[in-house]
């Protein structure tokens, strides 16, 4: 745990130096927010909770890919003979994670400012975007991986990931809809599938990417 917790802090300290990164993230999403406003007046909430999440997954394509393909492969090198594969694809995604938890938080206060809130349960569906935010995060963490292995071709991520994304997106959407509705409830079944998809995700990067560090 503390060689989890040490590589965590480089990333952590590495974002921090590097603000420029950060700050072009936050960037986007003030711009792509500020843009759909100015094209809409105020959505209805099946569109506003669309919007949200096709701007969350796109949020996360932009602050995850670079988590791995920054690696150089002398640092690489390097963390091979201090750390095993599963300490540094764990703290990579505990730290991708944290990222997108916080640009989830951000995005969803300038939705709701410059579009207020429609959702009529606020505390479930605020529940409901952090969980989403951390279950894109694992998933595009996990394909970074694989990506920085292909020359560092972040195109493959995207190839790979939309397809395994797609469904997920789409549950998500279904979910947080009944958060819109003063009659419906939060359905338990989905909220669990997906946790235990994410708890799937952080198994198979503990299984596969030992062979991805390998080469």
């Amino acid at each position: 745990m503390n060689k989890i917790l040490t590589l965590f802090k480089k990333d952590l300290l590495l974002e921090v130096r590097q603000q420029y990164s950060f700050y072009g993230i936050l960037l986007y999403i003030g711009s792509t927010i500020f843009v759909l406003f100015l094209a809409i007046d105020e959505p209805e909430s099946r569109v506003w909770n669309g919007l949200f999440w096709i701007i969350q997954l796109f949020i996360c394509i932009n602050a995850v890919a670079k988590s791995f393909l920054q690696e150089s492969r002398s640092r690489m090198l390097y963390f091979q003979s201090i750390v095993s594969p599963q300490h540094f694809v764990l703290a990579k995604l505990l730290f991708n994670s944290l990222l997108m938890l916080i640009m989830s938080i951000l995005s969803l206060a300038l939705f709701t400012l410059f579009f207020s809130n429609p959702a009529e349960k606020v505390l479930p569906f605020i529940g409901l975007v952090f969980l989403g935010g951390w279950s894109l995060s694992l998933v595009f963490s996990f394909l970074a991986a694989i990506a920085a292995k292909a020359q560092q071709n972040a195109a493959i991520m995207a190839i790979l990931g939309f397809p395994l994304i797609i469904p997920q997106l789409v549950m998500l959407m279904k979910i947080s809809a009944s958060a819109f509705s003063t009659t419906a409830t939060i359905p338990t079944t989905p909220v669990l599938m997906l946790i235990v998809m994410d708890v799937l995700v952080i198994l198979l990067a503990n299984i596969l990417y030992p062979f991805l560090w390998k080469d």
